[in-house]
């Protein structure tokens, strides 16, 4: 058995997975449709949206003070949907999506590094 597939059975086990965002992002994109003379507005608007579901989700907990039975399924549902719109809009970009994280990841691991994990502003 090759590494590759025994890292992929471990992760498998373990409930996790194996998928890399690169594939993510073109197999996501076998999926869109929208109008792609107006793809940034519906990307940005759909992410907006599937953003503010969760949120809605977030406020009933925090209204009726306990979690509904499903929310350990439904938050990681919508968080789903928000990472197709930003795999989208990623890929209307012109932008790897993996390439996106790794320089997210950098950028904060930096910032921690300084000391300017907290406060506002883009060029911390």
């Amino acid at each position: 058995m090759k590494l590759e597939e025994e890292a992929h059975k471990f992760m498998k086990q373990k409930n996790k997975s194996t998928i890399m965002a690169s594939i993510y992002q073109s197999s996501a994109k076998e999926t869109a449709i929208f109008p792609k003379d107006k793809a940034l507005e519906y990307l940005t608007l759909g992410l907006v949206g599937e953003s503010g579901e969760i949120a809605n989700k977030i406020k009933k907990i925090i209204r009726d003070k306990i979690p509904s039975a499903n929310w350990k399924t439904d938050l990681p549902n919508e968080i789903g949907d928000v990472l197709w719109y930003c795999a989208m809009l990623a890929d209307y970009l012109d932008a790897d999506l993996g390439a996106i994280m790794e320089n997210n990841l950098e950028k904060l691991q930096s910032r921690k590094k300084r000391g300017v994990l907290g406060g506002s502003g883009d060029n911390r």
